[in-house]
């Protein structure tokens, strides 16, 4: 069931501090208002305020400075954004799908030891907390030991898909907990989904660039890729999506609406409706991957399509492997009018996960600490962002055009004309340095002076040396 309601009041005092910032009346550096004084003005607790402050926080607007108070962030390097594809039309017809081998050294597992690796976008360690994790592991073990020695539910501990359709709440959407299904992690959930409202051959509609992983799911369910223009800002361009759906058999469309793989774009509000508006007039089945939601800084970028939905035909796919531990191995899926469908593939198929594990989950994501935890990671992830981003405006050539997401560890380049991102890997490698070229996302062959930067996994000066050094090797053509 949508869920649709005003913006609370902290986001309403922080859209307008934004809109004094990005229009220029309050300068970078300088001094905003006191907490105090905001509240005071507004009409609202201190409280409330604070939060509106850490909105801006995540947003990359505002910076606190101990015993100072918060200012206007610093401007971030001045660098262009790739460019706009034509968004009137779909670059391809229906593609049969064949991932190479390089993408498979790049974005796989098994990769040579002593690389500097900027393939990944998962957050490290470090950053998500591991005694945090262990602490609810152990938690769920010692109270729930008994199911150690029993088989679990295919459909997820009831505890757990409760803890979830609590948490959905935070993506706008309200879920009976009995159609959530418990998965191995978010491609299973995705998998899932395909295997219940496709056929080997039918056409799936996807972003392009897009997700490694979600090529190799095609390919492995024989399916076909219709790759849709996607904007490095906006997303998947619905004009093209609805051409496709006039002029193509499209079965199914695959998408990340916020913080998309690799580009970082995220899809307005508006258009999130108009999608699900366009799922139910067409009968599409519509596989919404929001995994990235939580890595969003501003909130209205975590509010699903599937919030949207009054007719079902959205099927919500996501995990928690991006923000609290990639080894839980944990995901979830709401399916719409195919839960059942879903839920008898996934009993065949796979059937259920540990749970205790489910169980530690359902504690990590009910505690009262969750919402400031994330806020962390969300900062921790932006001053990555706005590293890597600095580095690359000092030495990457110039022309070099990068994406500027609105959160998250992914970043997407447009090397200047002529450049060759294929060639460049091949010299990084030689150097121990590891870069993913556009190519190794879409089926076309498309996209060969793109490169994506992934600044998850472990994080050192090495990283911002080894980018640096990426940047001169691109320069020299």
């Amino acid at each position: 069931m949508p869920i649709d309601e005003a913006p609370p009041l902290y986001q309403q005092i922080a859209g307008q501090l934004a809109e004094l910032v990005r229009n220029g009346t309050l300068a970078r550096g300088e001094k905003l208002p006191s907490v105090r004084a905001l509240a005071r003005q507004h009409g609202v607790a201190q409280s409330t305020v604070v939060q509106a402050f850490h909105w801006l926080e995540d947003a990359r607007l505002a910076v606190a400075r101990p015993r100072s108070g918060f200012f206007v962030a610093p401007r971030a390097a001045a660098l262009p954004e790739p460019t706009e594809p034509a968004a009137s039309r779909p670059r391809q017809r229906p593609r049969a799908v064949s991932v190479d081998w390089l993408g498979q050294r790049i974005l796989g597992h098994a990769q040579p030891p002593g690389l500097v690796s900027f393939s990944s976008g998962t957050p490290g360690p470090e950053m998500l907390n591991p005694d945090r994790v262990r602490r609810a592991v152990t938690r769920a073990v010692q109270r729930h030991r008994h199911l150690l020695c029993t088989y679990p539910s295919f459909t997820g501990q009831e505890e757990t898909r409760r803890a979830i359709a609590r948490y959905a709440v935070g993506l706008g959407c309200t879920l009976d907990p009995a159609n959530v299904i418990v998965t191995s992690g978010c491609m299973d959930s995705v998998a899932l989904c395909l295997r219940a409202v496709t056929q080997p051959g039918d056409v799936v509609a996807l972003e392009s660039p897009t997700h490694f992983s979600f090529l190799e799911v095609l390919q492995s369910l024989h399916l076909r890729a219709l790759e849709i223009p996607t904007h490095p800002r906006h997303g998947l361009s619905l004009d093209a999506l609805q051409l496709a759906l006039d002029t193509q058999p499209v079965k199914a469309l695959l998408v990340v609406p916020t913080l998309s793989n690799p580009l970082g774009a995220s899809m307005p509000l508006p258009e999130r409706r108009r999608l699900a508006q366009m799922a139910q007039r067409h009968g599409l089945a519509v596989i919404e991957d929001a995994i990235y939601n939580d890595l969003a800084g501003p909130d209205e970028l975590r509010r699903s399509v599937k919030s949207f939905d009054a007719s079902g035909h959205v099927m919500l796919c996501h995990s928690f492997s991006k923000t609290l531990a990639p080894g839980l191995r944990l995901g979830w899926v709401e399916a719409g009018r195919w839960t059942q469908a879903v839920h008898g593939i996934k009993d065949a198929q796979s059937g259920g996960q540990s749970a205790v594990l489910e169980l530690a989950l359902a504690d990590l994501i009910t505690q009262a600490g969750h919402a400031a935890a994330m806020r962390q990671l969300r900062a921790q992830a932006g001053a990555r962002i706005e590293a890597a981003r600095g580095v690359i405006a000092r030495h990457f050539p110039p022309g070099t055009r990068v994406s500027d997401p609105p959160g998250g560890l992914l970043l997407w380049l447009e090397l200047p004309r002529g450049r060759d991102a294929v060639q460049l890997h091949e010299a990084c490698l030689a150097e121990g340095i590891l870069v993913a070229p556009g190519t190794v996302f879409s089926t076309t062959g498309r996209f060969r002076n793109g490169l994506r930067l992934g600044l998850g996994g472990d994080w050192t000066a090495q990283h911002l040396e080894a980018l640096r050094r990426v940047g001169e090797l691109a320069a020299q053509g």
